[in-house]
């Protein structure tokens, strides 16, 4: 006869440092956690109906009735640790690690056992210290239910968990709603062009309101005039009712883009609005009727119209500059498709995406986005370790980007897509002149900008590789990738002997990603060399609890490999088995 086994909202904690804590006050540590437990903890339990299954010395795990009580007796302790602490020496403070799943569960007894447990744990391995991270199943149950935010982290690979889970993270006191610190304006006109609305009433047509407005960042993009802030950055708006103004200040532009898109059979729709965000105005609006064979007329017309309004006279010595097109509506509307899995930054869309645009190539083998956005996803599948053939998945990746540049090569994504595969490929000189070259035809371009960081740091030069990262993250303040990007800024600044910086950098990381095992090294031998031992032995704990990627930084360690050997000199102090 089999167990018994139900469904469960469990709750896993445990301490921060509980080893450091009571090497330096075993008695003192074991005092305030007994009367933590009996002051905090155990009256929230009971406040929203959960049972304490069992604890251990750092530990609690705990079961409730619903995901939604689970998350507010997580808030009640999280948000009271906060007040005992805030008189406390941070080297003094006990703090706890959160995990939240909803799982079936095995009951044995009065223990509970299985996956529905053991992700619980695993989340609460990579949460923050005073955080909370919850899964995929537990977010669907709590969103708009709780008085917190939360943020998704991203699909990742927890240890001995067989799939791949999709994490989020609350934002305590940091209410993605709160306003973000203002941007300012840089020295040339500027723009953000906000997710359009989907207003044809089928979620199914999603992708092609995205892909207008990425064809209209892209053409905006060419223009070396403008500043235009990075899709993903733009796109983190994407379902918020948003006040212009705030959007102006938090993303350092001057000009907002909004609209919606309807799609009905072969007709199309397209509201757009110029908006000064500096004071609300509108300066430009207009509606467009169109046939859908007229779709890259209208695009082109927006772009022209929003250049114009913007700046006339840099447009009238400028121009607009002219994008290859298909004749293909079938491969324009297949790569937008893909590009619709792409960001979704999943594996299961990723190989998705790369259907999409090799479909999209047998329907025009001459459109060069289809290209490029195969050499893109060659990347992704490369960096997130989805790759089951990394040396088949590299080559086709780079033989789509070489067919981009060759047959648009003023398109500065081709370029990028060229850069980012031989980084991969160790191709670093090629790699560099990409990224220099999708920089040259735009300027305002983030990708090519952090492709160019790369490139140098992976070649050795650290010092050189700062710049464009530094001006990379500008131009994508919010892009949900920027874990990554933080990531090569930290070990450029680390490299370049500015280990405090590089430190700093890794924890902004961190904050984005909790769970991404490259972040957590740089930190570990961020802090080793700066003789933060304890720190660099919890990052390490943390590492070890985490399936580990490929490693992203192996071209630059195949070029330098004496940072190499500082790396791992550094893990090996800060506490990482052989």
């Amino acid at each position: 006869m089999s167990a018994p086994r139900k469904l469960a909202a469990i709750l896993a904690a445990d301490v921060v440092g509980y080893s450091r804590l009571t090497g330096v006050d075993e008695e003192g540590t074991l005092k305030r956690l007994r009367k933590l437990r009996r002051d905090l903890i155990n009256p929230a339990v009971s406040l929203h109906r959960g049972r304490i299954v069992k604890t251990t010395g750092d530990g609690i795990l705990i079961e409730f009735p619903s995901v939604v009580e689970a998350v507010r007796c997580a808030l009640h302790f999280q948000r009271g640790m906060d007040s005992r602490n805030s008189d406390v020496p941070t080297e003094q403070r006990i703090e706890f690690r959160v995990g939240i799943n909803l799982g079936d569960v095995v009951i044995e007894g009065e223990d509970l056992l299985g996956d529905g447990v053991n992700v619980a744990a695993r989340l609460e391995a990579i949460s923050e210290p005073g955080g909370i991270c919850i899964s995929d199943a537990a977010y669907h149950q709590v969103c708009d239910k709780v008085d917190v935010d939360f943020e998704d982290a991203g699909e990742q690979q927890l240890k001995n968990i067989a799939r791949p889970v999709r994490i989020y993270r609350a934002r305590l006191d940091r209410r993605l709603a709160q306003a973000k610190p203002a941007l300012p304006l840089p020295d040339k006109p500027s723009i953000a062009v906000l997710p359009f609305q989907n207003m044809s009433g089928d979620p199914e047509q999603e992708y092609f309101a995205d892909g207008i407005v990425d064809d209209i960042i892209t053409a905006l993009t060419r223009m070396r005039w403008l500043f235009i802030i990075a899709r993903n950055s733009s796109f983190t708006y994407k379902g918020r009712a948003v006040d212009v103004k705030q959007v102006g200040r938090e993303l350092g532009v001057r000009y907002v883009l909004e609209g919606g898109v309807r799609k009905s059979a072969n007709r199309i729709r397209i509201t757009t609005q110029l908006i000064d965000a500096t004071t609300g105005a509108h300066i430009w609006a207009e509606r467009y009727d169109r046939d859908l064979t007229d779709i890259f007329a209208v695009q082109d017309e927006i772009t022209e119209c929003v250049a114009a309004a913007i700046e006339p006279e840099l447009l009238k010595i400028e121009g607009c500059v002219a994008i290859a097109r298909t004749e293909n509506l079938s491969a324009w509307d297949t790569v937008r498709q893909g590009m619709w899995h792409f960001h979704q930054v999943r594996r299961e869309n990723a190989f998705r995406a790369r259907e999409l645009f090799r479909e999209a190539i047998k329907l025009d083998p001459k459109l060069p986005e289809a290209h490029l956005w195969l050499g893109r996803i060659s990347g992704s599948l490369l960096a997130y370790g989805w790759s089951s053939d990394r040396t088949a998945d590299l080559r086709e990746g780079t033989e789509a980007a070489l067919k981009a540049v060759q047959l648009d090569e003023r398109n500065p994504y081709a370029q990028y897509a060229l850069a980012i595969t031989s980084v991969w490929a160790g191709a670093l000189e090629r790699a560099t002149r990409a990224a220099e070259t999708a920089i040259a035809l735009s300027p305002s371009f983030a990708l090519g900008h952090l492709a160019l960081g790369l490139a140098r740091l992976s070649a050795g030069k650290a010092a050189e590789a700062i710049a464009p990262n530094e001006h990379a993250l500008r131009l994508s303040p919010f892009d949900p990738q920027n874990f990554a990007w933080l990531g090569n800024l930290a070990l450029a600044q680390y490299f370049a002997g500015s280990r405090e910086a590089a430190l700093q950098t890794a924890m902004r990381a961190l904050a984005i990603r909790p769970g991404w095992v490259p972040t957590l090294e740089t930190l570990a031998i961020c802090c080793a060399a700066l003789e933060r031992f304890d720190e660099a032995r919890g990052f390490v704990e943390q590492m070890c609890q985490l399936e580990k990627p490929p490693d992203v930084f192996a071209p630059m360690k195949a070029h330098k490999p004496e940072w190499a050997a500082e790396m791992a000199s550094m893990l090996r102090k800060a506490g990482l088995p052989d």
